[in-house]
Order: structure tokens, then sequence, then C-alpha cells
């Protein structure tokens, strides 16, 4: 597997914004529109809702990157390690997330999902179906009422079926499926119309505020007071930039998270940006007239790293509520650019919006990875429809990465008005967005209670 660089580049580090006193103070920015950033956004309002809570996004709508690049596949919680935040907070949220929606009139459907097995990889999935039967409940989610599956089996309701049951449900699937697994808990959402929701809970709040294409342009320590948080509407100069003392601050940026936080740490501490692409294909024709639910192969293992260890899902086929046959992402690493003088610039972290014109040249490798479990579609049927990036801290080969949510304070003796990151929120991200709001407000934030709350 070849080696990619990560970019260690920083917000600012042109210098071009310099320091401003702040104008005014608000209690909360959270930076970054996406599902996340609304989801957190929104909590903490619910929260505090006599104090102010600002939502920065650069882009003039919501959800405009990682957020509206995805499958739209509400994940049951099977594939992480049972103890990391992953599993945590996608069983968490993938119950939130239900709820919200039945709640919010926001179309879903839970579809369930099969994970295909040939021959060899019978053991995989047999793995899943014994790791399901041990999840129990993190401690602080006691309240077994709170769970749509609670009271009705295990925390992770999965069956083990034959390549012959499969295709009873599957008629379409390889005969040389040798086992599948049943997930009924999966699902499909419609994203835009939950982000939509979310952004209506915010922009009603008395004390919310959604600031659109406006971006964060340098981020200052005010130990005993929080956070200097300089920001330029699109298109303006240093000159223009507005700054306001923030008394904490939630970088849920996504693709740019590393960035904003490399601002504030020394260089030898930066985190490193890994951006790869997915791709995805619609598909019309024959080979799928019966599907009805989502069907997964068997994802590429790292067997050196464990069984948790990979880097994608595989090529797999979702719908959307249509009924609209789509299949992947599959995965290709990006590598960011160099400048003339060897130097990474802060531009340099948004090389990847080149990249988001979908084209056919991954086509044939969809083709040939679909056919081993739907050997019945064809090749002209595979359209080019759309493109994501995902927001990686880590490089090929590297193994699981859990969500990272750390929490960095003005002063180094300070444990209050926190600036906390969130990195590496790929998939499941869009299922755990409001077990992650409720993780990080309720649990990071409120430990780390404002000075002068």
């Amino acid at each position: 597997m070849r080696a990619v660089r990560g970019l260690k580049a920083a917000l600012n580090d042109s210098g071009r914004f310099r320091f401003k006193e702040p104008e005014a103070a608000v209690d909360n920015i959270v930076i970054g529109g996406g599902v996340v950033g609304l989801a957190i956004a929104r909590r903490l309002i619910q929260l505090f809702p006599s104090k102010s809570t600002y939502l920065v996004e650069r882009h003039n709508t919501v959800g405009e990157e990682t957020s509206s690049r995805n499958s739209e596949v509400v994940h049951s919680g099977l594939y992480y390690p049972p103890n990391s935040l992953k599993t945590r907070l996608c069983l968490r949220g993938r119950d939130l997330l239900y709820e919200h929606c039945e709640a919010n009139d926001i179309p879903f459907r839970r579809t369930g999902k099969l994970v295909v097995a040939h021959k060899d990889q019978l053991d995989y999935i047999q793995a899943l179906y014994a790791k399901a039967q041990n999840l129990r409940w993190p401690a602080t989610y006691a309240r077994a009422a709170e769970h749509h599956f609670a009271g009705q089996g295990p925390v992770l309701p999965v069956e083990l079926f034959s390549g012959s049951q499969a295709r009873e449900l599957e008629p379409d699937l390889s005969r040389d499926i040798a086992g599948a697994l049943w997930v009924p808990a999966t699902g499909i959402v419609d994203s835009h119309e939950l982000m939509q929701s979310l952004e209506r809970d915010v922009d009603d709040a008395e004390n919310g505020a959604l600031v659109y294409s406006t971006a964060v342009t340098r981020i200052d320590r005010q130990p005993g007071e929080g956070w200097v948080v300089q920001t330029a509407t699109a298109g303006a100069g240093p000159e223009d930039a507005t700054a306001l003392l923030a008394r904490t601050v939630v970088n849920a940026g996504g693709l740019t998270a590393p960035l904003i936080l490399n601002a504030i740490v020394p260089e030898s501490a930066r985190i490193p940006m890994y951006f790869a692409r997915g791709s995805y294909a619609s598909y019309k024709g024959p080979g799928v007239a019966a599907v009805r639910h989502l069907i997964y192969p068997c994802p590429e293992v790292n067997r050196g790293k464990g069984a948790a260890a990979f880097q994608s899902l595989g090529t797999h086929l979702t719908m959307d509520l249509a009924n609209r046959i789509k299949f992947g992402p599959d995965l290709e690493w990006l590598e960011p650019p160099v400048g003339e003088d060897g130097v990474e610039s802060e531009e340099a972290a948004d090389f990847w919006q080149r990249h988001l014109v979908p084209n056919d040249a991954r086509l044939d490798e969809m083709y040939q990875a679909v056919t081993r479990y739907l050997p019945g579609v064809e090749r002209d049927g595979f359209q080019p429809d759309y493109v994501g990036i995902r927001p990686k801290i880590v490089g090929p080969g590297a193994g699981f990465q859990d969500f990272v949510i750390r929490a960095d304070y003005p002063g180094e003796q300070e444990k209050t008005n926190p600036m906390i990151s969130l990195l590496g929120i790929e998939s499941p991200g869009l299922t755990s967005s409001l077990a992650l709001a409720e993780y990080v407000v309720d649990e990071v934030l409120k430990g780390a209670e404002p000075a002068n709350s």
C-alpha cells in the first residue's frame, strides 16, 4: 500500500490575519455547519437556553461538504471495536436519530442490511455475530426505555443466515454467497431534511444564531476568559475581519477541523489531515430487480491490525427513499499539494474540492467488485453519480481510527472555557450526530463548565 503524505498546515499560517481585540462576547461558538455541528449547536441551546450560541459556517448553506456527500445510511453499530467511541455513539445515535425522525416527520426507513460472505469470509461474519451478541449499553445509557430495541433482545439484534436463506431474502445474490449476517437495525434517512430540522431548531432559538458565508480566520487563547475568534465573510480581507470573545469553542470543522486545531498547538504537535475520495455510482439495469435491503460485502480487512482495522466497508449497495439503487463508495487516497517553495499552505487544505467532479474512471473496478455478490448487473448500467471526501487523521494501512474528541484550554493551568475539537468524524458520523452532540455537551463540556457560567 502506497504511502500518502498528511497535510499539517494550520489556520492563518501566513500570518495574514493579525490579532484584533474582541468587539463583543458570546458564550458558545460552534465552527462548522455539517450535521454534527448543527446537532451540537442545538444541544447547547437545549441545555443552556440562556446562553448565546453562534454557529459559523463558511459556505452559504449547511451540510455542503461531508454531510451532503454520503450514503445516507443509518448504521447499526456493527463494525467497530466494542469499547470504541464509534460503537458507543453509533448505537446511541442510531436510536436518537430514529426517534428524532419520527418526532419531526423526517423521511426514513428501516431497510435492514445483509452483510454477505463468500466461503472464505464466513469467519468474519461469525465474528461480527459474536461481537453483537456481547454488546452492552454503557453505564451512562442505563435507562433501557430510551432505546428502540431495548426489551426486544440484545443491544444490536443480528441473525446468521446460510447462503440459501440470504437468497430467499435477496434472490439476486450470487450462488457463491455462502452466508450472510442480517442486521435489521440498519436504515436510510433523508439527510438534507434531517439537517434542515436541526437548522430550524437553532435558528428559532432566542439565543441561537446561524452565520453563513463566514469563515473562521484566526483563533487566539485568552487566558482566564476563553478564545478570541476572528471571522471574515466570503471575499473580505483582514481589515474587515470581526473578532469575538468566545467563552467556549466547539471545532466541528470536518475536513478542516485539524487545520483549526493546528492553529493553537505547537508545530511539533500538529495533527495531519488525510483525504480519501469516495465515488458513488447510480445503477439502472438488470440484476437488482428484487433488491429490497442494503447489501454490504465483507470489508477489506487488514488482518495484521485486527478484525476492525479496515479502510473501507467495500463497494456496497444502498438505495434512497425512492428506491433508486446506488453503489459505493470506493476508496481513493488523495495526495495534498506542496507549494513551489516546499511549504504546505493553509490554502492546500481545500485542494480536495478539485476532486469532487464525478467521472467514470473507477466504474470498471466498482462493477467488478459488485459482480462478486450481484452477478446479474451489467457494466452499462453504472453511471457516475457523486463524490464525497472522508476527513481522516490517519493514512493508508494505519488500521482502525476512532473518533477523536479533545479539549484544549486558554491557559496552562485552566480547566474551564475549553475549545473542543472533533477529529476524524467520518462514517458513522451521520448516524452518530445526535449522540456526538450529547457526548460533547453533556459529558465533555459539563465537565469543564465556563468559569463565568
